[in-house]
C-alpha cells in the first residue's frame, strides 16, 4: 500500500467532500480516502498494483477540482 497527501484546490463544503471521497473510494485499488477542507488536502491510502497515482488525480480532475 502506498499513502499520499495531494492538495486539492475549489473543495469547500460537504458537497465536495462526498464528491471527491465517493468517485475516489469507488476506484478498485483505493484503500481509503479523507478529506481535509480546511487544509486543501485529500489523503489517500491505495495499491499502487492496481490503481495509479496519476489515475487518482484524473478521478479527483474529473469531479471538477484541481490537485496540485
Amino acid at each position: 500500500m502506498e499513502k499520499v497527501t495531494l492538495n486539492v484546490t475549489g473543495m469547500s463544503c460537504g458537497h465536495c467532500v462526498k464528491a471527491v471521497e465517493g468517485s475516489v473510494g469507488a476506484l478498485e485499488g483505493v484503500n481509503s480516502v479523507q478529506v481535509n477542507l480546511d487544509a486543501a488536502t485529500v489523503e489517500v491510502e491505495f495499491n499502487n498494483g492496481v490503481v495509479t497515482l496519476d489515475k487518482i488525480k484524473e478521478t479527483i480532475d474529473d469531479q471538477g477540482y484541481d490537485v496540485a
